[in-house]
């Protein structure tokens, strides 16, 4: 039953996607989540490293959206020097701003890969939408209080996770 919560793949960060390993996968595309994926939940604009990332992800031919649950104002502020599509409020785990973001892309949901460090928002959206999901631990520990509260059941979830991977480990 936990299983639809689990991601594919774990990171550190986004820099640690392995993108030969995407290759082999057939994914073509990523759709990112901005807030403590990309950058820290609190930076208004994208960063340095964001922006050398991204053009390494594009150089390597894959497809970029933004696939975020904040405001217009706040996604398109991020977006504004990234010159890569995005789509705001999408209201994360539902499916239909996954849809929307295939269809900019231009890819069929087997290539598409949900980047984000969020269980029940990215990686479980993205599971329910029959994609390839990546859970990248959270940049920062300052969280608007109802993402803080949703890290305790996420902390379970990686438990019985990590067990599922391990069945011979013994949590403590």
């Amino acid at each position: 039953m936990l299983e639809r919560f689990f991601p594919d793949i774990i990171v550190d960060r986004v820099q640690d996607i392995d993108l030969e390993l995407m290759k082999e996968k057939n994914i073509k595309a990523f759709l990112i989540d901005i807030d403590n994926t990309l950058v820290p939940q609190f930076m208004k604009e994208s960063d340095k490293s964001t922006e050398e990332w991204l053009e390494k992800v594009r150089q390597a031919g894959f497809k970029v959206c933004i696939v975020s649950n904040a405001s217009k104002r706040r996604v398109m502020r991020f977006c504004e020097r990234l010159n890569v599509p995005a789509v705001y409020r999408a209201s994360k785990p539902a499916g239909r701003a996954f849809r929307k973001a295939l269809k900019l892309l231009g890819v069929r949901r087997e290539e598409a890969a949900v980047v984000g460090d969020q269980i029940f928002t990215d990686v479980y959206g993205g599971n329910r939408a029959g994609m390839l999901t990546i859970l990248v631990r959270p940049l920062d520990r300052r969280e608007f209080f109802f993402v803080r509260f949703k890290r305790f059941p996420e902390r379970f979830v990686l438990k019985s996770y990590q067990r599922h991977k391990d069945p011979g480990s013994r949590s403590k």
